[in-house]
């Protein structure tokens, strides 16, 4: 038997056929187990985490059957109560599937500590403002004492106390300077 004989038979026309509908009944019963599955259309909404405590958010969480995970604290944010949730991927309102991970952001205990930077002392204020204004730190009160050269600073301090180079701060911490005022001791 030649191919052209067999291409035109009715047995390749009836094993031609039985593939096609093994092949349909294949690929439908394939899409209703995934259906079944991936419980297609399925969707959970996600809470509106923000400024509430970590356990508050693993409650709502496990009540919407989402997972939390926990990323590095962000920097601190006044706004927002310690150790509670200031962002989350994805972000509330949006329709996720069973057992997705919600990853968090904290706000830590509070700002970070900032070294103090080495020369500032025999410096004037005019260049030392800046400096400690770049680095967060906040300059408060500035007292003058006798001394020959006039708004250089001589001491350091913070909440009454004499800082050095190297002693860490807390950021946004307000520091004090006693500057020369131009008269010889």
């Amino acid at each position: 038997m030649s191919i052209a004989k067999f291409l035109t038979s009715k047995i390749f026309f009836k094993q031609l056929l039985l593939a096609v509908v093994a092949l349909v009944v294949f690929c439908f019963i394939l899409l209703k187990w995934l259906n079944i599955t991936t419980n297609h259309g399925d969707f959970e909404t996600v809470p509106d985490l923000k400024g509430k405590s970590i356990n508050v958010a693993k409650i709502e969480l496990d009540e919407h059957n989402l997972v939390m995970q926990i990323q590095d604290s962000a920097n601190y944010n006044p706004d927002y109560p310690k150790f509670s949730v200031i962002e989350q991927e994805p972000l509330a309102g949006a329709k996720v599937k069973e057992d997705r991970k919600i990853y968090i952001t904290l706000n830590p205990s509070g700002y970070r500590k900032i070294e103090v930077p080495t020369g500032l002392i025999d410096k004037t204020y005019r260049q030392v403002k800046p400096t400690l204004e770049a680095i967060g730190f906040k300059v408060g009160k500035i007292t003058y004492t006798d001394n020959i050269a006039k708004d250089m600073v001589l001491k350091l301090s913070h909440k009454g106390k004499t800082i050095e180079s190297g002693d860490e701060l807390p950021k946004t911490s307000v520091i004090d300077l006693v500057l020369g005022n131009g008269n010889r001791p």
